[in-house]
C-alpha cells in the first residue's frame, strides 16, 4: 500500500512540476533555463570533434527540468546557431508514437493487439513464409514487437491504404513470432489505425496525441515558419572529415506527401518531453489523460522472450513500439531496468526511466553515424546527466 502511495505522490508531483517546467520550453528567450554544465561539455567535445554539428538536450527528473540546451550549428554553412526550439526528424522514434495511438484504440474497444493483421489489411490472410501459408496469422502484437517476419524498406511512398498491400506481398523473413528483424511494421500498424478508426493516420494522432499534448511543433507536414527551424541533415565525409550536407532515406517533406508511421516525424526537445512525461506519469499530463495506466504498462513492458534476441544493444527487449531496457550495460549503463524509448537514424535518442523519474533527450541531425543507438553521442550524454545528477 506504501508503494502504491508513494507512485501515486510521485505522478501528481511530477505532473505539478511539469506545468511549472512548460513556460520555459515554450519560450526560446527571456527566459532562465537550467544547464548542466557536464552536459554540456560531453556534447560539445563531439560537436568539436565533427562527429555532429549541433545538438538539442534535455533531462527532467521527476517531471522537473533540469536541463535544456543548444550547443554548435543548425547550419554550418549559413552558420546559423542551434537553438533550443529546433525542429528534428526524429525518424524512428516516430514508432513509439504509432504504438502509443494504437493503443488508444484498444482502450476504444475497437483493437485487440492479438487480432490478426488479416482482419485490418485482408491481403495479409494470404501471406506466405518459405512458400508455404502460415498456420498461425500475423497478428498486431507480433508487427508491434518486430517479430512478425515483415523486413526490408521502411519507406512509404504512397497512400498507406497501397502500402499495407505491398508489405502483404512481400515475402517473410522468418516465420511469425520465432525471431526480431527491425521491420517496416509499424506502416502496417498506421493502415490499421485508419480502418479501425475510420480517419487519416495524420489526422488521428493529430486529434488523438497532438492536440491534447499541446505537442505543437510535431508533425508529418512542417508550416513554411517550422521548416525555417529545422536542423539541416549532415554526412560525415570520409575523404576530407568534414560534415556535409546529406541526404535523408526517409524522403523529402517537400515532395513526399505521405506521413511515414515508421520513421517520419519532426519534432522539438520540448513536445517529446511532453509525451515521454506523459508516459511516465503513467498515461497523463496535467488534467489530460490519453491513456490508462495498465495501457502504459502494456506498451513498455518485455513483450518478447529472453530467447530471441533484440535491438541493436545488448541488455534489451521489445515492448510495443518501444526499446525496452532490462539489464543495463555499455551505452544503456545510465538508465534503470524498465526504462523505455527509442533511437532515431539520425541520431536522435529519446528515454523514459520509471525508476529515477528521468526524461533524456539527444536530438541531432547526423546520417551515416553507423549504429547511432550505440553510439558515444548518446553514451556520453547520458552518463554525464546521470552523474551530475546522482551526485
Amino acid at each position: 500500500m506504501q508503494t502504491v502511495l508513494w507512485t501515486l505522490c510521485r505522478s501528481w508531483t511530477a505532473a505539478l512540476l511539469l506545468a511549472a517546467a512548460m513556460p520555459a520550453l515554450a519560450q526560446e528567450t527571456g527566459r532562465k533555463v537550467p544547464v548542466i554544465e557536464q552536459v554540456d561539455q560531453a556534447v560539445a567535445k563531439l560537436v568539436d570533434q565533427n562527429v555532429v554539428a549541433g545538438a538539442v538536450t534535455l533531462v527532467s527528473e521527476d517531471g522537473k527540468l533540469v536541463h535544456l540546451s543548444a550547443v554548435g550549428k543548425a547550419d554550418i554553412e549559413s552558420n546559423k546557431p542551434m537553438t533550443r526550439d529546433a525542429m528534428f526528424a526524429i525518424a524512428s522514434m516516430t514508432k513509439p508514437i504509432t504504438a502509443t495511438a494504437l493503443m488508444i484504440l484498444v482502450e476504444e474497444g475497437k483493437v485487440n493487439l492479438d487480432d490478426p493483421v488479416s482482419k485490418y489489411i485482408p491481403e495479409f490472410a494470404d501471406v506466405k513464409f518459405d512458400g508455404k501459408k502460415l498456420e498461425k496469422p500475423i497478428t498486431l502484437r507480433q508487427v508491434l514487437t518486430h517479430t512478425s517476419g515483415l523486413g526490408g524498406d521502411q519507406r512509404v511512398v504512397q497512400t498507406l491504404e497501397n502500402q499495407g498491400k505491398i508489405l502483404a506481398e512481400r515475402p517473410l523473413h522468418s516465420l511469425p513470432g520465432t525471431k526480431w528483424e527491425y521491420s517496416p511494421g509499424l506502416n502496417v500498424i498506421g493502415r490499421v489505425i485508419e480502418v479501425a478508426s475510420g480517419k487519416p493516420y495524420g489526422e488521428f494522432l493529430q486529434e488523438k496525441i497532438f492536440t491534447p499534448l499541446k505537442m505543437n511543433d510535431t508533425t508529418f507536414a512542417p508550416t513554411d515558419d517550422q521548416k525555417k527551424r529545422i536542423a539541416t541533415l549532415y554526412a560525415l565525409d570520409k575523404d576530407s572529415g568534414e560534415l556535409k550536407p546529406g541526404t535523408s532515406w526517409i524522403g523529402n517533406v517537400e515532395t513526399d506527401p505521405y506521413p511515414n508511421p515508421s520513421a517520419g516525424l519532426y519534432s522539438t526537445a520540448g513536445d517529446l518531453f511532453r509525451f515521454y512525461q506523459m508516459m511516465l506519469n503513467g498515461g497523463f499530463l496535467g488534467d489530460t489523460k490519453l491513456l490508462s495506466r495498465d495501457s502504459v504498462k502494456e506498451l513498455t513492458k518485455a513483450q518478447t522472450p529472453d530467447e530471441i534476441v533484440t535491438g541493436f544493444t545488448p541488455g534489451n527487449r521489445w515492448g510495443l513500439g518501444y526499446c525496452v531496457v532490462r539489464e543495463p550495460q555499455g551505452v544503456t549503463a545510465a538508465l534503470s531496468p524498465g526504462s523505455f524509448g527509442h533511437g532515431g537514424a539520425f541520431g536522435t535518442q529519446s528515454w523514459g526511466d520509471p525508476e529515477t523519474g528521468r526524461v533524456y533527450l539527444l536530438l541531432v541531425q547526423r546520417s551515416n553515424l553507423g549504429n547511432s543507438d550505440g553510439s558515444d553521442l548518446r553514451k556520453n550524454f547520458q552518463n554525464a546527466a546521470n552523474a551530475a545528477l546522482n551526485k
